[in-house]
């Protein structure tokens, strides 16, 4: 079922949808105990009661929680069937752009996959729609 703006999961209060995708549904999010915004990716309810989804959201979680890196977002929270990650303000990679700019946000993203790489977890599915670029940090993943 999808969520709504205000209502409650947990202690984080539902702005609004950001998107969808093959493992869920993200949404922006007030966490009400710490007054900063997150992002919220939840499991759809089929997905809830099928056991290797569930396994795979887990692996999700603890892939994500073991990256520190400024180009990476963080995962906050952990919940049944949800996600909390930290909420990235900015818009999906698109082109086209100055080269100075491409290849700025390349080595960004190399050294993300780097850091990943380097702790044995693999992005499955890195494209555009999935990198977000930011005014101040200049992109995450």
């Amino acid at each position: 079922m999808p969520l709504t703006p205000r209502s409650r999961l947990g202690p984080y209060e539902i702005v609004g949808p950001l998107g969808s995708g093959g493992m869920g549904d993200v949404y922006k999010a007030r966490d009400t105990r710490l007054d900063r915004d997150v992002a919220i990716k939840v499991l759809p309810g089929a997905f809830g009661r099928d056991p290797d989804r569930l396994r795979r959201f887990q692996r999700e979680a603890r892939a994500i929680a073991a990256l520190n890196h400024p180009h990476i977002c963080q995962l906050h929270d952990v919940g049944p069937g949800y996600l909390v990650l930290e909420y990235i303000d900015g818009a999906p990679l698109r082109g086209p752009m100055p080269v100075e700019r491409a290849v700025a946000l390349a080595l960004q993203i190399a050294s993300a996959l780097d850091a990943a790489h380097g702790r044995g977890i693999l992005h499955r599915d890195l494209k555009p729609g999935n990198i977000l670029v930011t005014v101040g940090r200049g992109g995450a993943l």
